[in-house]
C-alpha cells in the first residue's frame, strides 16, 4: 500500500491487524508508525493497550506473546515494533501472521533494507499484512519532495532554492524534513523561501554552495569558482571533499548524457537528464565549453582526485589543495 492510502484508512479507523513496513528510506516508516502510535488509541487508553518494543531486545516469542493479549477497556490494543531488523528469525512471524488476533494492530518496523521475497515469509507478506515498501528517492526527486512537502504546510519554495536544498542536505528525508522544520520556524505562513533565507536560517551560502560551483565551473567562470573553493577550503567541514567530488561527478555525467541525445528538445533533454527544465540552460552551455574529448579526460581526473582523497598516490596534500587542483585542471 501507499503512505497516503494507509494513513486515509487510519483516519478512516479502518485497521488491519498487522502492518509491515519495510525499506532503505527511514521517513515515511517513522512517519506511518508514529500516526498509528497517536491516532488509533485515546491518551487514557494508550496506558493499558499500547506497547513499543525494540528489536535489540526482544525475540519472536515476545512479540507474539504481546500481541496475543487482549485489549483492556478499549477495542484495540497497539504494538510497535522498532528496529525490527535486528531481530534473529523474524520468518518465525509468519505463524502470528497466519492467525492474528483481530483486535490487536501489530506494527513492524524492518529498516534499511527488504525481507528476501524468493523465501516462504517473503514471498507471502503482502497476502498476511498490509506491506509498506520505502525506497530511497533518486536525487533528481529531491527538490519535488521538498517542493511538496512545503506545499503542506502552506509554503512555497522557488526553483533553485528547492536544488539548493537538495544538493546541500542529500536524499536522507528524514535529515532533510528536520531542516524544513527549522527553517519554517522562522518565517510567515504562505511566505516563498529564497536562497536569501535558506542562507539566513539554516546557514547555506547562496553564492557559496556546490550547486554554484557545478555551474562556474560549467560556464568556465575561473574566478567566480576560485572564490567558491576559497570558501569551501575556508570551511572544510561544511565542505566535504568526498560530497564535492560526488556532485562534480554526476554533474559532469549529465552533460555527458545531453551531449549524446538525440533529441536535444527542451522537455525530453530534461526529462533525459533528470533536471528541472528551468535548469537545463546551464548543462546546454556547459556541453557547449566542454567536448566529449574534455569530459573523458575530466572523468579520469574525477578518479585521480578521488584515489588521492583517499591517500593512494597522495603525499599528505590536504583536501582544500586537492579540491584547487582539480578545479584549475577542469577549468584549463
Amino acid at each position: 500500500m501507499k503512505y497516503q492510502d494507509i494513513i486515509i484508512q487510519i483516519d478512516n479507523k479502518v485497521f488491519q491487524p498487522v502492518y509491515f513496513l519495510m525499506g532503505e528510506e527511514t521517513f515515511y516508516i517513522d512517519k506511518i508508525s508514529d500516526y498509528i502510535s497517536k491516532n488509533v488509541l485515546s491518551e487514557e487508553e494508550k496506558e493499558f493497550n499500547q506497547t513499543t518494543l525494540y528489536g535489540k531486545d526482544i525475540d519472536v516469542a515476545t512479540i507474539i506473546s504481546e500481541a496475543k493479549q487482549f485489549p483492556f477497556g478499549s477495542a484495540h490494543r497497539v504494538v510497535i515494533v522498532k528496529e525490527a531488523q535486528d531481530i534473529r528469525s523474524i520468518d518465525q512471524l509468519e505463524l502470528y501472521f497466519d492467525n492474528p488476533l483481530p483486535s490487536t494492530i501489530l506494527v513492524i518496523c524492518y529498516k534499511y533494507k527488504k525481507i528476501d521475497k524468493r523465501k516462504s515469509f517473503g514471498k507471502n507478506l503482502s497476502k498476511k499484512s498490509v506491506l509498506f515498501a520505502s525506497k530511497k528517492l533518486y536525487e533528481n526527486q529531491i527538490p519535488a519532495w521538498i517542493k511538496g512537502q512545503l506545499k503542506e504546510k502552506n509554503f512555497n519554495i522557488d526553483e533553485k532554492s528547492a536544488h539548493l536544498l537538495s544538493e546541500y542536505l542529500g536524499n536522507d528525508l528524514s535529515k532533510i524534513s528536520n531542516e524544513l522544520g527549522k527553517l519554517i520556524l522562522n518565517i510567515k505562513e504562505g511566505e516563498t523561501i529564497t536562497a536569501k533565507i535558506i542562507e539566513e536560517n539554516i546557514g547555506i551560502s547562496k553564492d557559496f554552495n556546490v550547486f554554484e560551483l557545478q555551474t562556474a565551473i560549467g560556464k568556465k567562470d575561473i574566478l567566480k569558482s576560485n572564490k567558491i573553493i576559497k570558501h569551501f577550503s575556508e570551511n572544510p567541514k561544511n565542505h566535504p571533499f568526498v560530497l564535492t567530488l560526488s556532485s562534480l561527478f554526476s554533474y559532469f555525467q549529465k552533460v555527458m548524457i545531453y551531449h549524446s541525445l538525440k533529441d536535444k528538445s527542451k522537455n525530453n533533454a530534461a526529462s533525459q537528464l533528470g533536471v528541472n527544465p528551468y535548469f537545463l540552460g546551464q548543462y546546454q552551455l556547459a556541453a557547449s565549453n566542454y567536448s566529449m574529448s574534455n569530459l573523458f579526460t575530466i572523468f579520469s581526473y574525477l578518479k585521480e582526485y578521488d584515489l588521492k582523497s583517499k591517500g593512494i598516490q597522495n603525499p599528505s596534500v590536504p583536501e582544500n589543495e586537492l579540491l584547487r587542483e582539480l578545479t584549475f585542471k577542469i577549468l584549463h
